[in-house]
């Protein structure tokens, strides 16, 4: 049991159902099951500063670790192949309407050192990108894929609500 008081728990847990079912998601009908996954986010946060996934291990380093902060990077892929994100907070519309059980889901995270280059400063990778002139950078969440070309990226994602911290400079 944690020190984490059953309201913070609870209001947590209402806030990412509601940002979940606006923008086309779902949270996991097992309620308990859920919250205890927010529960979790929740020690996460207070133990590192940031939500990552519960379960997964974070290395207490952000910019190691933003691929894991909740939504983590792999939810979408995982809803699509797997009907669940890796913990199975987020779910399909399948698993909610009892079409599809949620199994086993393998880890997509990938090692250390692809972890560490995938946070690195993005690098031309053709000439023809680098003749490419732009009036602004193109800014991509990792989380969602949104596309948006300003001089920064968005604070929140307005798609999947994902930090601005979750952003990567595109093009």
């Amino acid at each position: 049991m944690s020190n984490i008081p059953q309201k913070k728990v609870d209001n947590l847990y209402d806030r990412l159902r509601n940002e979940a079912e606006t923008i086309g998601y779902h949270l996991n009908p097992d309620t308990e099951f859920a919250k205890e996954l927010v529960e979790g986010l929740l020690i996460n946060d207070e133990r590192f500063g940031y939500p990552s996934c519960p379960c997964r291990l974070a290395s207490g380093d952000i910019n190691k670790d933003l691929d894991i902060v909740c939504p983590c990077d792999y939810r979408d892929a995982d809803i699509l192949d797997f009907g669940a994100c890796y913990c199975s907070l987020y779910v399909s519309e399948d698993v909610v309407d009892g079409k599809k059980e949620v199994s086993s889901i393998p880890e997509r995270r990938t090692s250390k050192e692809k972890i560490e280059e995938a946070v690195a400063e993005p690098k031309i990778k053709s000439k023809k990108a680098e003749a490419t002139s732009l009036a602004y950078p193109v800014w991509r969440c990792k989380v969602c894929g949104y596309l948006c070309a300003r001089d920064d990226p968005p604070e929140i994602c307005p798609v999947c609500k994902a930090k601005q911290n979750r952003f990567e400079r595109f093009m």
